[in-house]
């Protein structure tokens, strides 16, 4: 994506947080993020976070009431997400921006067959009849590479194996061409073979359609193997952004490189993987400067100012923090 090129989807220092018996949950602290058209990136980081927030302020599902917008905006397609109202926001969901959840084996009504849950979304934002959904819905599964796809129609969600379970949503997701497509931990509950497939899959028709993609895991090894730019986040807030390959090659953020130590490739034979030591900060009472800093090897007093995203040598990385990392590490992935 050029510059000068509206993304499809821009957050801008968005901060939110959640009302709780007293005190606040601060979930995001001051998140931008971009994704362009026909873009991949990723958007990865431990549990807690703020991944899964983030997309659910995109979709704006996040339950009414239940949270504060501090500041920042969401603009899809060049549309402020927090103004519509609910019939916007439901022409929205589909059209423009679709999801592909976590956990495809609770993902699909287990009461309804196949067909008819493609149908009805179809159904949702095109002006077709369910005749001529179901035929739309045949094709979706055949361009998902699922054999005998008028079988598939007529079968209930639980009588199919996850893999084939998360063709169905990632059909379900392509049905009205989306400009966005997030995809939160698409892959977690599969096993590594079905997982590549449904990756490659997954790229093969985001690329075929133009469509963004705003890929939410905690793998660094699928980042680096999947997404064209990646944002690291950690507390509610992004600690490094740039290029997947410069990135990955040497990164800049303490946090960073300590999910790339985490690597199974990069173990060395015999030695149990390193952790992170400590845990993640309580985001009801977060601590003044860095968020990792009570985790990081290399802070100091300098480190109770919080630094901002500053840019790097040229490469389109930034980093928030004041003593990055300069060498360089050996992560060697092969493409998916």
């Amino acid at each position: 994506m050029t510059t000068t090129e509206q993304p499809v989807l821009e957050i801008d220092a968005l901060s939110l947080a959640f009302p709780v018996f007293k005190g606040r949950i601060k979930a995001l602290n001051g998140v931008s993020l971009r994704v362009g058209k026909g873009e991949i990136v990723g958007l990865v980081g431990e549990s807690g976070s703020g991944k899964s927030v983030t997309a659910m302020a995109v979709l704006r599902l996040l339950q009414q009431g239940s949270f504060q917008v501090d500041q920042g905006t969401v603009n899809l397609l060049g549309r402020d997400v927090f103004s519509l109202d609910e019939r916007a926001l439901l022409a929205m969901r589909g059209r423009d921006v679709a999801m592909i959840f976590q956990e495809p084996m609770t993902a699909l009504n287990p009461t309804r067959k196949v067909g008819r849950q493609l149908a009805d979304v179809i159904r949702l934002h095109q002006p077709v009849g369910r005749a001529q959904a179901l035929v739309q819905a045949e094709s979706l599964l055949r361009d998902m590479y699922i054999a005998d796809p008028a079988d598939v129609l007529n079968r209930y969600p639980f009588e199919l194996s996850g893999g084939m379970r998360q063709r169905i949503m990632i059909a379900l997701a392509f049905s009205c061409n989306p400009a966005l497509l997030i995809a939160d931990e698409p892959t977690t509950a599969l096993d590594v073979t079905v997982q590549r497939q449904v990756l490659l899959l997954l790229r093969e028709k985001a690329r075929e359609r133009g469509t963004a993609v705003l890929f939410i895991t905690h793998d660094m090894a699928v980042v680096s193997q999947f997404c064209d730019r990646v944002y690291v986040m950690y507390a509610g807030a992004v600690m490094e952004q740039g290029p997947t390959a410069a990135l990955i090659s040497a990164p800049a953020h303490p946090y960073t490189r300590a999910l790339l130590r985490g690597l199974p490739d990069n173990a060395q034979p015999g030695q149990p993987l390193p952790a992170i030591p400590g845990h993640a900060p309580d985001l009801s009472a977060l601590p003044q400067g860095c968020p990792f800093r009570e985790r990081c090897p290399s802070a100091d007093q300098q480190c109770v100012q919080r630094p901002p995203l500053q840019a790097d040598n040229g490469d389109g990385r930034r980093y928030a923090c004041w003593h990055p990392c300069s060498s360089q590490v050996t992560f060697m992935a092969e493409p998916v």
